[in-house]
């Protein structure tokens, strides 16, 4: 799936405050990426619009 090359990366506002949990995210034209935040050399992992929007759903059905 193509994300942009010029993606804008963000930690969630959830991820703990002692930087041993985050992860970050960036949306592109068909989806979202995710990757360690602690080592951003490390690949990420793409998700189309449908499966980020199904994640979303059941996260917020959860109550987590």
């Amino acid at each position: 799936m193509p994300i942009r090359s010029e993606r804008q990366w963000f930690k969630s506002s959830y991820s703990g405050g002692s930087g041993t949990e985050c992860v970050e995210t960036a949306f592109g034209l068909n989806g979202a990426a995710v990757r360690d935040s602690k080592d951003q050399t490390l690949p990420w992992l793409a998700f189309s619009d449908r499966a980020w929007s199904d994640f979303i759903a059941a996260i917020q059905k959860s109550g987590i």
